[in-house]
């Protein structure tokens, strides 16, 4: 087909759904956001099918759950033969741009022993041209602006170091080291919006994935976003009174909780403690991050319509995965709970629905369907997903899935994890798979450990009553449903293909 159509897929690292809709909501400043899923379809219970970060991504832009991919953990490597968004928008005569990473890990098949492609997990996916690089653990070009901007720092982890006032020890909402006009928010919508604007001239359609960090640890944020938030109005995190009664609910979360922690939020902070005190001011410098995000996703929303392309643009915002922020006692993203999991999805179709809010089970493998149906170019069968297009219409699916799958896998190859260690699991069944219905959320093991199960309609996430014996049918039936689901899914890259006398064919 020829290329018609712009598509913007914009994906923020670890950003919680509610902040935008939910429990945080009226306590971050996000109007961009909120303007924007005024004008397009907002997916209120959209999940990640996996964590972390580059687990997550791959399943995004290959539309595939973890157990097909299979790059389970940052540094696992993709195959090179999976199609992929680039892949198949390529087929489709598009030219696949990415500012920002894929946090793809690499296929050590097809490179050389000593390619550079193989010493990052954050290298670019196969297919993207890279038009800015923009990683959590390099960031060259950002590194260069800066000290082009006389900026001197000795190592590059200072730049996400709080900068200490007045000679005292560096405080978690003391300031980052750059104004916010150089942060590496700022300069990587400076980049976007300062290579982009000729790509209209092609006249056949562009598409562009654009990923921001933040608001991804180390928390610090520059003036004013580090004190724009009030750290004695912070909400309070959903906890049960304690952390020893936290981990009392399986042994899975004791390891979880020391795997993360409030320290590990920060950079240039020698010790933390896990006090209410503490807490509140990480949510103050997440939050101050999450409305310098919004300020920049604003600026690029203007850009498309000051160049009169908002309509004529498929615009997708959404995150990766999400934060515990203190939730549970925890921190980061490696658990089963539903902050680290829930995200948010605004999907902008032009001629689309304008302020619907969709309240259906939705995946982070639904969007690279979603893209390519919309551009009119088939979707391999190897994707999982399903495209959101109907509900972009305003016409939901007569038949749409009834719970979203997640899976987390807790395994280290090279050096044992936490879990394995005091769990006494292996690399092979260090992994666990998340159902979530209308009403109950079934954590099912690799290992032998008990499932955990939740009832949204009791004590939810802070209750396990997989042992009580009134939630036994219960339990049977999620655990064959979860079982049935990975059965239909499983990869089906060449299954529906057949070798015949007259050569290969697909239905």
């Amino acid at each position: 087909m020829t290329a018609k159509k712009n598509v913007l897929l914009i994906v923020v690292d670890q950003l919680r759904a509610d902040c935008l809709h939910g429990a945080l909501a009226e306590h971050v400043d996000l109007p961009n956001l909120r303007s924007l899923a005024a004008e397009s379809v907002r997916f209120d219970r959209h999940f990640s099918v996996t964590n972390p970060c580059g687990p997550s991504r791959a399943s995004i832009l290959t539309g595939q759950y973890a157990m097909n991919h299979r790059s389970v953990r940052n540094g696992t490597p993709l195959r090179h033969d999976i199609p992929t968004i680039a892949s198949e928008m390529r087929r489709a005569g598009y030219l696949p741009m990415l500012f920002g990473y894929t946090d793809t890990s690499n296929d050590p098949r097809v490179f050389c022993e000593r390619d550079p492609a193989l010493t990052s997990y954050e290298f670019h996916m196969s297919g993207f041209q890279e038009m800015v690089e923009m990683r959590m653990e390099e960031s060259y070009p950002w590194r260069s602006y800066l000290k082009g901007k006389g900026y001197t720092y000795d190592t590059y982890e200072d730049l996400f170091q709080p900068v200490a006032q007045n000679g005292e020890e560096p405080d978690i909402t003391d300031p980052a080291p750059y104004a916010a006009e150089d942060s590496d928010t700022a300069f990587l919508t400076d980049r976007f919006l300062e290579l982009m604007p000729a790509y209209q001239e092609r006249g056949n359609g562009w598409f562009s994935m654009l990923t921001y960090l933040r608001p991804h640890p180390p928390l610090v944020a520059p003036a004013p976003y580090n004190k724009m938030y009030d750290p004695a109005r912070m909400p309070d995190p959903v906890r049960l009174p304690s952390p020893a009664q936290e981990d009392a609910i399986h042994p899975f979360f004791a390891p979880a909780r020391a795997n993360a922690t409030a320290l590990d939020m920060v950079s240039g902070i020698a010790t933390l403690d896990e006090s209410d005190d503490v807490l509140r001011k990480l949510r103050a410098v997440y939050f101050g991050l999450a409305t310098e995000l919004d300020h920049h996703i604003g600026r690029v929303i203007d850009f498309l319509k000051d160049s009169g392309q908002y309509d004529n643009t498929l615009l997708i915002v959404t995150a990766d995965h999400g934060e515990m922020l203190g939730d549970r006692h925890s921190w980061g993203k490696n658990t089963v709970y539903d902050p680290a999991y829930h995200t948010p999805l605004i999907i902008r179709a032009p001629a689309g629905q304008q302020g619907l809010e969709v309240d259906a089970q939705t995946e982070s493998i639904d969007l690279a369907p979603t893209i390519l149906e919309w551009i009119g170019q088939p979707v391999p069968d190897s994707m999982n997903g399903a495209s959101l297009l109907p509900f972009l219409s305003g016409h939901a699916p007569q038949s749409w899935r009834r719970f979203s799958f997640s899976e987390l896998d807790f395994a280290n190859p090279l050096s044992p994890s936490r879990w394995q260690k005091e769990l006494g699991t292996g690399v092979d069944d260090s992994c666990l798979s998340i159902l979530r219905d209308d009403r109950f959320t079934l954590v099912e093991f690799a290992a032998d450990l008990a499932p955990l199960l939740f009832d949204h309609q009791g004590n939810g996430e802070l209750e396990n009553v997989a042992d009580q014996p009134e939630y036994a049918q219960t339990l049977a039936r999620l655990t064959r449903e979860m079982l049935r689901h990975r059965m239909r899914h499983m990869d089906k890259l060449l299954s529906n293909w057949m070798i015949t006398k007259d050569g290969p064919r697909h239905p």
